[in-house]
């Protein structure tokens, strides 16, 4: 019982996510993420903004608000593109055969509480597919693969101290 007692006065919380989080933070806000990435796809700002807020109400005790929250994130969709990766060597053509899904994402990142926390970064994800197949034909299974990346990330370098 001593043990508990002791433990309910720490300032940080710890969560099983890995999350440390101090225990006066109490609300978060989520900026939508315009894409303004050369190449648009038309859903993925709205999926971005949802997943972010959806691993934060899921992975931590803090509440949603709309704007300055105690931790807050804004930022853009600045890089979605697709290349050829591998080159199979042959003496009659030169074909890709992977082809690379890649998105980048500028977050900023504001602690209220602990400002030294505070980051302006970049976070890059991707995935690749096979040449054979359009980007239009494997996006919708790589775009969910890719943000989930992303959304760790962001993730763990806000809030898990590691």
């Amino acid at each position: 019982m001593v043990l508990f007692g002791s433990l309910t006065d720490c300032k940080v919380r710890y969560s099983f996510t890995g999350a440390s989080i101090s225990s006066d933070m109490k609300t978060i806000s989520v900026a939508y993420f315009p894409n303004r990435a050369p190449i648009v796809n038309p859903t993925l700002s709205q999926e971005l903004t949802e997943k972010l807020k959806d691993k934060f109400i899921s992975q931590t005790s803090l509440n949603m608000i709309s704007g300055d929250g105690d931790l807050s994130f804004e930022g853009e969709i600045i890089g979605y593109d697709t290349k050829p990766i591998a080159i199979t060597g042959n003496d009659q053509t030169d074909k890709a055969s992977l082809n690379r899904l890649t998105i980048t994402v500028k977050v900023k990142f504001v602690n209220q509480k602990e400002p030294k926390n505070n980051f302006d970064a970049q976070f890059m994800a991707y995935e690749d597919y096979s040449s054979d197949k359009g980007l239009d034909a494997v996006e919708g299974d790589l775009v969910p693969l890719i943000l989930e990346k992303l959304i760790e990330d962001i993730f763990n370098r806000s809030v898990v101290n590691w």
